[in-house]
């Protein structure tokens, strides 16, 4: 009975600790810089944008370590897009009024749009496989 607990414990001990790594890597986590073929979304320039387009837009905040981390992915999945498939983003803190309107509920959620409406919303961290495969299905 003694060896199971003290085994629980170990094993709750490294849970934490290992949680405590992965929180402070997730916390460190810098920016990066939008690539050239990603587009900067505003309160004036989102309907012409994204209209007769397809667009995957990332709602995302400076603060949100899960938004920094999918810059990366983003921008390789801009990289990688043609035609008229694009990737935007919208800065949640200097739009509100946009994340109200798509009705943003917490954050990084990837909205992707074709010919200016809805098609499928994606929240959390994404793959970029993942992301031109549904990029790729409504293409």
């Amino acid at each position: 009975m003694q060896a199971v607990l003290i085994v629980t414990g170990v094993l709750i001990l490294s849970f934490f600790i290992f949680r405590a790594f992965a929180m402070a890597k997730i916390k460190n986590t810098p920016m990066v810089a939008d690539h050239a073929k990603v587009l900067t979304l505003t309160d004036q320039n989102f309907q012409q944008q994204t209209k007769n387009k397809v667009v995957l837009v990332d709602f995302w905040a400076s603060w949100c370590a899960p938004c920094r981390m999918m810059a990366p992915v983003l921008n390789d999945v801009a990289s990688e897009l043609s035609g008229n498939s694009l990737v935007g983003k919208v800065d949640i803190e200097k739009f509100q009024s946009l994340a109200q309107k798509f009705k943003v509920r917490s954050i990084p959620t990837l909205i992707l749009f074709k010919n200016g409406a809805e098609i499928n919303r994606f929240v959390g961290i994404k793959s970029k496989e993942f992301l031109l495969k549904e990029i790729a299905k409504v293409g």
